[in-house]
């Protein structure tokens, strides 16, 4: 055994005697195991139940569950708002005081934990699993709906250089750090518990610090279950309202740039075929595992990103764009505070604050179980600071240079007295047609228009494919009693599971109606996360208080002698008092 694998197992066997929980439990240790499922009996089988319920009841009522769902969403907004702008601010400053504060040295993983993936990799899965399907959604219609319809916080005249510059304000707002504070959180106390203490890298485990043994009890199940469900249903609504843009686009690129006579057909049967054929591919990438398939395909990603962004800041406005990222990220700085708190409740604005801001909140909390666990997943050996500022900071800068390139590009040319096709497509579409074809109507006003749409209809699929593995494998975990790795059927299953609901809800007319009920998850989810705060604060306090003790380095100073092995550790990294000095227990 070579010194470095010796000290791997000495390390492991460290962070399992001082910080994992004194508890019998294992996860997955009361699992099912049968024609080669590794399924929790509880968590599994009604999550199925759930799911089946849910399609019959969405289907069979329709416009009245649609109307009940949508109620439920505006009731939520409209008095509880002011709860989403509060909890998402303080995720922010609790984040940065994990990051910048005592704990930042703190590794995931243990002490001497090693990275799984490289930085390239992780920041590539991070995109795919993030928003990058929302990039390409909101880029274009969003700044470009704000120039024509500015939200009251501005108090500008719409279709002026100043409505332009609240427009991109605005989105880099919607789309910066504030959602990335709500994934960073979740995935920072996912990864923590599962890969430090060594508890089922479910939602459930977070709660450790108050639950106990208890979390393997009902009050566990709930948690997964109300977690399998924001998962499945955000997802499989996403992949069923998205491939209508895929389907615009084809069609778009199809008649308007080819100038092909028999368009490519628009419609519900065609979409379901688009679903089926995107869930084959996600499907095949699941079977290939994280690092076979689910990575190779996020890198993949990121390089079409790259070089479709490179391609429209080259034959695009190039200045414009530039100046339009600086002056956006200016006024985005100046008002970052007051947004994160305007609820418009003592002026104009209320309404857009409510149909966007509180959306958008209400939405990422919603999906953060889903991209906080595939987060956690994939950032062991990261310290706290290094996660925080990869999570936090580098996708919200991406961000804003993307947004500011498309939706620059899309408003170039339509200030003061000007316009542009993409102002007018928007007058003539209206907002409902506008938002899947916005997209390839700007590509098209600059150079190659039908390679560049033909590349963003392929990024617009690859992005459903890396969204539909990623949470395939957090469902996965959820349902097989928080184990890291499951069989590759049950990968598969859900996989496909996944593609049938989208197809049955978009076949059924539902899912408008359920990514509305989806979304109103967020409410709760909003308070479990804010008491979510207090259990991670307790679990990297016990944990520095075990690396900064004597005991930890007279134990490290032991196993040093003993094997005759070194094993390195920063000073900083620890401190307080801790009993006896046979065991640690993280209780």
């Amino acid at each position: 055994m070579s010194d470095s694998e010796q000290t791997g197992e000495m390390s492991d066997g460290l962070q399992v005697e001082l910080f994992h929980p004194d508890s019998d439990r294992e996860p997955g240790d009361t699992n099912i195991q049968k024609f080669g499922f590794d399924i929790h009996p509880v968590v599994f089988p009604v999550a199925l139940a759930i799911i089946a319920l849910f399609i019959a009841v969405t289907i069979i009522l329709g416009e009245s569950a649609s109307a009940a769902y949508t109620w439920l969403f505006n009731f939520i907004g409209e008095n509880f708002g002011w709860f989403y702008l509060l909890a998402v601010n303080i995720f922010i400053v609790v984040l940065l005081y994990f990051a910048f504060g005592k704990f930042g040295n703190i590794r995931i993983g243990g002490v001497e934990a090693e990275k799984e993936f490289s930085d390239f990799s992780w920041m590539a899965m991070l995109f795919s699993a993030g928003m990058g399907i929302g990039l390409m959604f909101f880029s274009v219609l969003e700044p470009v709906y704000y120039f024509l319809n500015v939200p009251g916080y501005w108090g500008v005249e719409a279709g002026t250089g100043a409505a332009a510059s609240a427009a991109m304000a605005q989105t880099f707002f919607h789309w910066g750090f504030h959602p990335w504070a709500i994934y960073g959180l979740v995935g920072l106390g996912l990864a923590f518990f599962s890969f430090n203490r060594g508890l089922p890298l479910t939602f459930r485990s977070i709660f450790w610090p108050l639950l106990g043994d208890r979390i393997y009890g009902w009050p566990g199940h709930l948690i997964d279950l109300v977690t399998v469900f924001a998962t499945l249903f955000g997802l499989a609504t996403s992949l069923g309202l998205g491939v209508a843009q895929v389907n615009s686009g084809l069609q778009y690129v199809s008649t308007e740039i080819l100038g092909i006579f028999a368009s490519f057909p628009n419609n519900t049967f065609v979409q379901i075929l688009l679903i089926a054929g995107i869930t084959g591919i996600a499907t095949a990438s699941v079977a290939a595992g994280l690092d076979g398939g689910v990575k190779r395909l996020s890198t993949v990603n990121l390089y079409l990103m790259f070089a479709l962004l490179g391609f429209l800041i080259l034959v695009g406005p190039t200045v414009f764009v530039l100046g339009a990222w600086v002056e956006g990220l200016g006024v985005y700085f100046q008002n970052i505070v007051n947004l994160g708190f305007y609820r418009g409740a003592m002026g104009a604005g209320g309404g857009t604050v409510t149909a966007w801001t509180v959306f958008y909140w209400g939405w990422w909390i919603a999906w953060s179980p889903f991209v906080g666990m595939f987060i956690a997943r994939i950032s062991k050996g990261r310290t706290i600071r290094e996660f925080v500022l990869g999570v936090l900071f580098l996708p919200s800068l991406f961000s804003t240079i993307w947004l500011s390139t498309f939706g620059g590009s899309a408003l170039n040319g339509a200030l003061g007295e000007g316009s542009n096709a993409v102002v007018g497509a928007y007058n003539e579409l209206g907002y409902g047609a506008f938002e899947t074809l916005g997209m390839f109507v700007m590509l098209n006003q600059y150079p190659l228009g039908a390679i560049s749409a033909s590349i963003a209809t392929l990024l617009v699929i690859t992005f459903f494919v890396t969204s539909s593995d990623s949470g395939s494998l957090v469902v996965d975990h959820l349902t097989s009693g928080g184990k890291h790795d499951v069989p590759k059927a049950q990968r598969i299953f859900w996989a496909v599971t996944e593609g049938a609901v989208a197809a049955l809800l978009l076949y059924g007319g539902g899912l408008g109606a359920l990514q509305t009920a989806a979304i109103t998850t967020g409410l709760p989810f909003a308070v479990i996360l804010c008491l979510m705060c207090y259990t991670v604060y307790l679990g990297l306090d016990n944990e520095y208080q075990i690396l900064e003790s004597e005991e930890f380095a007279e134990r490290i100073q032991d196993m040093t002698e003993e094997s005759d092995v070194d094993v390195v550790t920063t000073g900083d990294e620890v401190v307080t008092d801790v009993s006896g000095d046979e065991s640690v227990s993280s209780d």
